[in-house]
């Protein structure tokens, strides 16, 4: 026999409030779909519950022994239900979240420590490794994850930023190798390559008004940590790409120079993958709320707009020193 819980509740309401007319307006439910329900119940149990007339409702014996369990559900409800809020008042739980160890340690890292102090109840496990993990498999919460998505119906994604990149070399590299003036001359020089989920050095791809270029220079290192080879970079290894936002620090001091400011690369998004469930968890939910806040916040608007200015003048310098040469002209 399997009994439906929702009739259990509608039974007890009935005799706390008794009759069905106040049971049916304290439920938002038609008077005739409680009786109705009550009466499946009667029919299911085989035996009478209530013993109606049209002035008075009586309680069985077999009723006030059913009430007894009718009860225990109410409360089993009621503590669901209160557990449920607590946990949307203070989020609570274990919180398992991938990302690119890039990402945790450049951009991440005050956001994760503030939210671990923000929440205590909440016990936060990271994942920096670079395989591509399975968050329903493995159980994760959360995922970063840079560039085009999989197509995968089981998740849901939340864009959470906009990132921009550039070629950048060192003033020693520059000095030592010269200065590229147009695409095609990265093939004459050192470059350090990012690799892809291929297993294979990603193309550069860049792009002046109408004009595209594709290729992959000769590399002097391939690896997929873009930190590692921001840092090569900055050694005087070659020529890499850079995430505009993490070279800035750099940039600023004069260790890092942009190389072809004149071309632009594509830009990659970063998002917050998440299982594609209906209830999302409150430790889930105000974690996505960081990150959001993290990157709509001052401090990263603050470097966009840094980024920009930037940029813009590694533009005019580079147009000042071909003008000065008598080499180049102004370009659109």
């Amino acid at each position: 026999m399997n009994v439906e819980p929702n009739d259990l509740l509608l039974f007890a309401r009935v005799v706390d409030e008794g009759s069905f007319t106040r049971a049916a307006a304290r439920l938002g439910l038609p008077k005739s779909t409680v009786s109705r329900r009550v009466a499946a119940l009667e029919m299911q149990l085989g035996e009478r519950l209530l013993l109606r007339t049209t002035r008075k409702l009586t309680v069985t014996d077999f009723g006030l022994a059913v009430l007894e369990h009718a009860h225990h559900v109410v409360e089993d409800v009621a503590a669901a239900a209160a557990l449920a809020q607590n946990r949307q008042q203070e989020p609570s739980g274990r919180l398992r979240v991938t990302m690119p160890s890039d990402m945790a340690s450049i951009v991440l890292a005050p956001l994760l420590a503030a939210f671990i102090l923000r929440y205590p109840a909440i016990v936060l496990e990271v994942d920096l490794s670079a395989r591509f993990v399975d968050l329903v498999g493995e159980n994760f919460d959360v995922a970063i994850r840079m560039g085009e998505l999989r197509d995968d119906a089981s998740l849901a994604a939340r864009r959470i930023a906009i990132f921009t990149g550039s070629l950048y070399a060192s003033p020693a590299y520059l000095a030592r190798r010269g200065t590229p003036s147009e695409p095609e001359a990265l093939m004459e020089h050192d470059t350090l390559r990012i690799l892809g989920r291929t297993g294979e050095p990603m193309p550069w791809m860049l792009v002046r008004g109408e004009q595209r270029w594709e290729g992959i220079p000769p590399g002097r290192a391939t690896a997929n940590s873009p930190d590692l080879l921001m840092r090569m970079a900055l050694e005087g290894v070659g020529i890499a790409v850079i995430n505009d936002h993490f070279a800035l620090p750099y940039r600023k001091r004069g260790e890092l120079i942009e190389v072809l400011s004149d071309w632009q690369m594509p830009s990659v998004s970063a998002w917050a993958v998440f299982p594609g469930r209906r209830l999302m968890p409150a430790r889930t939910r105000v974690f996505l709320d960081a990150l959001a806040a993290k990157f709509t916040g001052p401090e990263c608007q603050g470097i966009e707009a840094d980024v920009k200015k930037a940029k813009a003048r590694a533009r005019r310098d580079d147009v000042s020193r071909e003008t000065a040469s008598g080499t180049g002209q102004v370009r659109n």
